[in-house]
């Protein structure tokens, strides 16, 4: 399959580009970004194209590593175009634009995944494995960066903007649904601001999970920790030891079977637009409470 990637910020150098180079099914058919210039060191050897509507016309499939913002408007001109797309997360800034992303793919019967990368990983589908199959009651999680204090992602307005919830939320609430199920309301939400420090309590049809996201905590390495306890016992996830891009890998191995087949992934631009409306339920409880 021919996949193009639009973005060259730091997440297509770590995960995207490294499996999409390497990914024996694909053909990296080219790269487009803001600058040309960062889009040719991102992924040399790999054409630049000069604009987003020349790399859609070349590909079959458009990985997107970019602001969700950005990704919302081009990935619904990709959709449009007939072609594939692989989504970040979150899939879009607003709800609003997420149900337009969603309605674009459904229209134009193309296939979708979101890149909710640590469920890609080994040690991630062993601890759910684990959870579920005991009577887990309640879950905690937590995720605590240092990461928009320095280094690649400091420099992140969308992040900056958005805080934990918004880059780190995704994937964790992500989690504690893959246990729980679905979350049926938040019936607690604050932020510290100066750490970015969010504390949520998610109902899960009766079922409870809390959770604690930061990405102003001076921690090195990044913290994530979730465990899962009933009255069998606790399950722990304790660890990331699979890199991004391995992770990306089994992704893309995923994303080439359900377009292969015409079967949606669990993983599809409708697990990320109820994504967008959790996030957007624990903003309008932090509005509520203030």
């Amino acid at each position: 399959m021919r996949i193009g990637l639009v973005g060259a910020g730091p997440w297509a150098r770590q995960a995207a580009v490294p499996a999409l180079t390497a990914h024996d099914d694909v053909d990296f058919a080219g790269v487009w970004a803001r600058r040309p210039e960062a889009a040719a060191a991102v992924a040399p050897g790999v054409p630049v194209l000069d604009s987003v509507d020349a790399l859609i016309d070349a590909v079959d499939a458009v990985a997107f590593a970019v602001p969700p913002e950005v990704q919302a408007e081009l990935a619904v001109r990709a959709a449009e175009a007939g072609r594939h797309v692989l989504l970040d997360k979150p899939i879009a800034g607003t709800v609003a634009d997420a149900e337009r992303l969603a309605a674009a793919v459904d229209r134009a019967g193309v296939s979708s995944m979101v890149t909710l990368t640590r469920r890609f990983a080994g040690e991630t589908r062993a601890f759910l494995q684990d959870a579920r199959a005991q009577r887990t009651v309640g879950l905690t999680a937590t995720w605590l960066s240092g990461a928009l204090l320095g280094g690649e992602y400091a420099g992140s307005a969308w992040r900056h903007d958005g805080g934990a919830l918004m880059d780190v939320g995704p994937h964790v609430v992500d989690l504690a649904e893959a246990v729980l199920g679905p979350v049926t309301d938040v019936p607690f939400a604050r932020r510290d601001a100066e750490s970015d420090t969010w504390s949520l309590t998610l109902d899960h049809d009766g079922r409870v999970s809390q959770v604690a996201l930061s990405m102003r905590t001076p921690v090195r390495p990044s913290v994530l920790r979730v465990s899962a306890s009933g009255p069998d016992g606790l399950v722990d996830l304790l660890d990331r030891t699979t890199p991004p891009d391995r992770c990306y890998t089994v992704l893309l191995d995923e994303f080439l079977q359900s377009v292969r087949t015409d079967t949606p992934h669990e993983f599809s631009v409708h697990r990320g637009l109820h994504l967008q409306r959790v996030l957007a339920q624990v903003t309008e409880r932090l509005e509520r409470t203030g």
